[in-house]
């Protein structure tokens, strides 16, 4: 498959210098938290899509507000809970002077967006400041996918219900055209099921008889009841392009359809799908270009999370499913 083809070799968000990846988790509760560092602040901007989002901080990343950068971006499981452990990398960043000079204090731009994950682990789990502190101390150019960090209690395919789930995690991607690098990490909690660049399914609900149900089936003849609790898929994209906050935020709208192309079907009532968009000011772009490759890289995260992911909470991973 393409997908398997791209694990040799996808790259990775930290492609883009000054970025650094780190993750912390609770494998007893199931539940974890991603931190993308900012290293000298990146020009931000975001895109919410999803019908329940859970977010931080996403009102400071409109093109037509007083703060044009970032200085770390968290993704985190817990729902709304999870949104504390924000908190901790905000500590970690000021004990290092690093944030918005107010004349009086250094205050740190941390956006922050969280996925419901609680059904598959406990339901009292959830990323703490002290987690999002350990995750921004352990950042690194070089970090893990599959189910760590926020993807810990990530799933997908729970349109007919979580017992029948695929489990997921964190994945990440990048594309390069010349000096221009954009890439993406994606920690995917989907309502829907993941598909692969020829539309088939690589992972969703799981049919009884082996293989996969197609959703466009199960929701003509019985559509399932769905809360709008239990989903959320979230990306980072990073780039060197010298952009405007108005260009990042198209290139984070542009970002979506990488979701769109990868999850089926997407931006739901019953998720809260949201896309951060980050760019470091070194290389002369086209937006619209940028946006495009986003896209691509994005899509390509998305699967990485599901073919890279490992069993947890009773729900099994592609790879168990496929014997590998």
């Amino acid at each position: 498959m393409a997908s398997e083809a791209a694990l040799r070799g996808a790259g990775r968000l930290t492609d883009v210098p000054g970025l650094r990846v780190g993750h912390a988790q609770d494998p007893e509760g199931i539940t974890g938290c991603t931190v993308v560092l900012c290293e000298g602040g990146f020009t931000a901007a975001g895109d919410v899509r999803g019908g329940g989002p859970g977010t931080r901080e996403t009102d400071l990343l409109h093109p037509d507000v007083l703060v044009q950068e970032a200085h770390a971006v968290l993704l985190g499981g817990g729902s709304a809970f999870g949104l504390a452990a924000a908190e901790g990398v905000m500590a970690h960043l000021r004990d290092r002077g690093v944030g918005i000079d107010t004349h009086v204090a250094r205050v740190p731009i941390v956006p922050a967006a969280v996925m419901f994950d609680l059904p598959i682990g406990r339901s009292d789990a959830y990323p703490t400041p002290a987690m999002g502190r350990e995750a921004a101390e352990e950042a690194a150019t070089d970090f893990e996918e599959g189910s760590v960090g926020a993807g810990m209690g990530a799933t997908v395919g729970k349109f007919a219900g979580l017992e029948l789930a695929t489990k997921s995690g964190v994945g990440t991607a990048s594309v390069r055209v010349g000096d221009l690098v954009v890439e993406a990490l994606a920690a995917v909690n989907a309502y829907g099921q993941v598909v692969d660049e020829d539309g088939s399914v690589l992972a969703g609900a799981r049919s009884s008889g082996g293989g996969w149900l197609d959703v466009r089936e199960v929701l003509r003849a019985s559509p399932p009841e769905a809360r709008p609790i239990e989903n959320t898929s979230l990306a980072v994209v990073g780039t060197n392009a010298r952009l405007t906050k108005a260009q990042v935020k198209r290139v984070a709208m542009m970002a979506q359809d990488g979701l769109a192309r990868s999850i089926f079907p997407m931006h739901t009532l019953f998720d809260g799908d949201s896309v951060f968009a980050l760019a470091s000011g070194q290389v002369e772009a086209e937006p619209s270009i940028v946006g495009a490759w986003a896209a691509d890289a994005v899509a390509e995260a998305v699967r990485r999370a599901v073919l890279l992911a490992e069993g947890a909470g009773g729900i099994p991973a592609l790879r168990e499913l496929r014997g590998s």
